[in-house]
């Protein structure tokens, strides 16, 4: 089996909540698929801000099978 590993990390908006880039991770979800793998396994992590002119971050790790 052929499996591929991707981290996305999306950053919360500075003021609210809410990602507001979501359309990150579907793009990696989408782009993986179209080369003939499917979602195996995803995981989320949270972060804190980290700053000035920062937001809370979301790391994502997808893992990806080879449909064969």
């Amino acid at each position: 089996m052929s499996y591929v590993v991707l981290q996305v990390i999306l950053k919360e908006k500075l003021w609210g909540t809410g990602s507001g880039n979501l359309t990150e991770l579907e793009k990696a979800i989408n782009a993986q698929a179209a080369l003939g793998y499917r979602l195996h396994t995803i995981t989320t992590a949270a972060a804190g801000s980290k700053g000035i002119g920062g937001g809370d971050r979301i790391q994502a790790t997808m893992v990806f099978e080879r449909l064969t």
